[in-house]
């Protein structure tokens, strides 16, 4: 998945907490926001706020990006209430390792996103 399809997806499935998500939909994903973040932070110190256009980034990604979250965790087994872990430092560091593992043949959360030769 391309970078911008992944942000279209992204989006599209912005409250879709059901199904799949592939590791490059959440990794492109995952840039994004941290542009948006980065772009958001650049604006605020131009123009001379306190973090606005940071905030306003974060809360536009934040719903797509805990549900590409869950249909990762979904897509190696897991639920995506694990991404409560992301509360804790130790969690985060489980997370990302959850995150970057390759996705399980065939499970309760539907059918694989990649099929394995």
């Amino acid at each position: 998945m391309t970078f911008t399809k992944s942000i279209e997806v992204c989006f599209n499935k912005f409250a879709k907490f059901e199904g799949r998500a592939s590791k490059s939909e959440f990794w492109w994903f995952q840039l994004f926001y941290v542009i948006v973040l980065f772009v958001g932070s650049i604006i605020d110190e131009l123009l001379g706020y306190t973090e606005l256009f940071y905030w306003v980034g974060y809360i536009i990604c934040l719903l797509p990006g805990l549900a590409v979250g869950a249909r990762r965790l979904h897509d190696t087994g897991r639920s995506g209430w694990w991404q409560l872990l992301y509360l804790t430092i130790i969690g985060t560091i489980v997370l990302i390792v959850w995150w970057v593992a390759d996705g399980v043949r065939k499970n309760k959360y539907g059918a694989p996103i990649k099929i394995r030769r």
